[in-house]
């Protein structure tokens, strides 16, 4: 176990450039259930938890314990911009990036005249929290999301993700959930195809190359996000559960939690002031932020949005009810 603690690749706070007091966006009302583009998981137990002593304590990724899941769906990739327009469109959902006019964008991809740089990321420098960035302009003012529509949306808070998710008709996976549907069947494994990062010399995911943060030498062929159908899918048939984006879980995050998780379905602590974030992004290094392994948990508070930040969302299995704890 790592006892030095970095701070993630996303920002730890939503940064704010409006006033923080504006009003909430009016929640979407619940479409019926809705399986389309999931895939059905049969449940069962598997042993959830860092097995190779490689994450920071105050991440909690410890002790590997057993989990029994009831079957469930989960999306196979990651919520999409197209996807994400559909959901703005029929709802006119205005963003938490929206509302507070600012978001985070990475130092090096930062688009926007220098009136709209309001400075760095209280604690991650490389963040730059940048007037009118969101989703349809995920760099800033002079950015937009023209030929990306299948990558995954982005700037999106827990907020917004439940949002969505309420008028797809589906829900946040569980912390619990997420991680069994990303193993893809390999028990105890360090990432989502095994225990090597690059094997036969081949990028698996979309993670940092070279010197963080500021060397990128764009090994994988992505400086932000790549295709949501990049790489492989695992056994599952999930694309993408290391690197790209953070995905948002349903669970609120807390450090200790795995020492008292319940075996059966476990979904995280009643009460907590961030939520759980999983699967790290394209800014993940092994030198900082190793959090592209599969057991490496992550939060942040739930209006928090940065340029790495996405979802995919989970349901209910036939016969089964989701029901927070």
């Amino acid at each position: 176990m790592t006892s030095a603690h970095r701070p993630c690749c996303a920002p730890a706070a939503a940064p704010v450039a409006m006033a923080a007091d504006a009003p909430p966006a009016p929640a979407s009302a619940a479409r019926p259930r809705s399986t389309r583009g999931q895939v059905r998981l049969p449940g069962g137990e598997f042993a959830m938890g860092d097995a190779f002593g490689e994450g920071y304590s105050a991440d909690g990724e410890t002790p590997v314990h057993t989990v029994r899941l009831n079957p469930f769906h989960i999306d196979e990739t990651a919520v999409t911009n197209a996807r994400f327009a559909a959901f703005v469109k029929a709802t006119g959902h205005v963003t938490d990036a929206e509302r507070f006019g600012s978001s985070a964008v990475f130092h090096l991809v930062v688009a926007a005249p220098g009136t709209d740089v309001l400075g760095e990321a209280a604690g991650t420098p490389w963040w730059i929290n940048v007037r009118g960035a969101h989703w349809r302009r995920p760099e800033g003012a002079r950015s937009d999301i023209t030929g990306r529509q299948n990558h995954p949306v982005v700037h999106v808070s827990w907020n917004d993700a439940t949002a969505y998710a309420r008028w797809a008709g589906k829900r946040l996976p569980t912390e619990a959930e997420w991680e069994y549907a990303a193993r893809g069947g390999l028990a105890g494994r360090r990432y989502a195809w095994g225990d090597e990062l690059t094997p036969g010399g081949r990028w698996r995911c979309n993670i940092w190359q070279g010197r963080f943060p500021h060397v990128n030498t764009v090994e994988d062929g992505h400086l932000t996000t790549a295709p949501v159908k990049s790489y492989r899918p695992n056994g599952h048939g999930l694309w993408n559960t290391a690197g790209n984006v953070w995905e948002w879980c349903a669970d609120w995050f807390s450090p200790s939690y795995y020492a008292e998780s319940p075996a059966a379905d476990p979904h995280g602590p009643e009460t907590g002031t961030a939520r759980v974030l999983r699967g790290g992004s394209y800014l993940c290094h092994d030198s900082y932020c190793n959090r592209y392994r599969v057991a490496a948990r992550s939060s942040n508070t739930p209006d928090s949005s940065s340029g790495n930040l996405g979802f995919r969302c989970a349901n209910d299995g036939d016969g089964f009810e989701f029901s927070a704890g």
